[in-house]
């Protein structure tokens, strides 16, 4: 863990590169936040009350030098916000509803990356995913090219890194879903010093059983090829045919993944879950995540019972998508 969150730090360190935190009033963000510009590995904006907030790190004796206070009752720059937001929702918000809706944390720290005032954001210690997720969607929103926003984890266990996806967000995702989860979670493998050899998974390998689900599996490979043609991938595959070198030899003699797959693309958001826990809890991996993929810059969501230390991670991991 520590050569891959140091790789992350290089990489960072002393880019300016400025993360918004809509959370200011939480103990965890809010020492996290100390400790990453302690450190000159970003730029830390945080959103609230400033009195609020200052008091708050008194009371925790943190220092806050070089960490930026926005509250937004009475951000100067508020005019812009609205008008960018007004022509951002194209019709679904007048300039009143504009003027409220900022008042959210969320939607403010969004709109601060969107007119590039920042370069990403981290929420979720106190808010839902939808409460994180919906402003992306709705101001940053994805790629070009990527209909659906999607969330991996990066399995970590001594020398041993592989990517899980998607195991956040999308419930039933379709072949061109899929294609899209392949290619993305490929580059985020690539952020963290993985060659990506992406296999999707089934309950299936090279024909073993046919049915929809597993057509499903076959055909988002070949989407995920034809559009990213140096990628390796392949499937569909069980899990053992993508991993176990003797298993593929056999299973799948003639694919260019020969046991030694390091990104696994899961049929659905069911079987991601429950894998990236099974491999968590029996396997002890250290899972690091979601980390959100597909969105024109990058927002990551915490979960609600995070630790100051994963607060920490996740602002690196976001400064590095903001990196590349």
């Amino acid at each position: 863990m520590s050569e891959l969150f140091q790789t992350l730090k290089e990489k960072v360190a002393g880019k300016d590169i400025k993360i918004v935190f809509p959370e200011g009033n939480d103990e965890r963000v809010l020492t996290a936040v100390a400790r990453l510009a302690a450190e000159n590995m970003v730029k830390p904006i945080v959103v609230g009350d400033k009195e609020e907030i200052s008091m708050l790190a008194s009371n925790l004796n943190l220092t806050l030098e070089g960490v930026e206070l926005y509250d937004p009752k009475t951000y100067e720059h508020m005019d812009e916000l609205v008008a960018s937001f007004v022509e951002r929702r194209k019709g679904k918000a007048t300039e009143e509803d504009a003027r409220k809706i900022l008042l959210t944390p969320n939607y403010f720290g969004t709109m601060l990356v969107h007119v590039n005032r920042a370069q990403g954001l981290v929420s979720g210690a106190a808010h839902s995913t939808a409460d994180t997720v919906r402003p992306a969607l709705q101001i940053i929103k994805t790629k070009e090219g990527v209909s659906k926003t999607s969330g991996v984890f990066i399995m970590v266990r001594n020398d041993e890194k592989y990517v899980f996806a998607d195991c956040a967000i999308n419930i039933a995702p379709d072949s061109n879903d899929l294609a899209e989860i392949a290619v993305e979670s490929a580059a985020t493998a690539k952020m963290f010093g993985i060659e990506p050899k992406v296999a999707m998974l089934s309950f299936s390998t090279k024909g073993s059983a046919k049915s929809p689900e597993t057509e499903r599996v076959v055909e988002a490979a070949r989407i995920a090829s034809e559009r990213n043609p140096e990628l390796v991938v392949d499937g569909e595959f069980q899990f053992d045919a993508a991993f176990v070198p003797s298993v593929a030899e056999k299973k799948a003699p003639g694919s260019k993944i020969q046991g030694d797959a390091n990104v696994f693309v899961f049929p659905s958001l069911e079987a991601g879950n429950i894998g990236y826990k099974i491999a968590q809890r029996l396997g002890n991996f250290e899972a690091v995540g979601p980390i959100l993929q597909g969105l024109n810059k990058p927002v990551n969501d915490l979960s609600r019972g995070c630790s100051v230390e994963d607060v920490y991670k996740l602002a690196l991991i976001t400064a590095g998508q903001a990196s590349n």
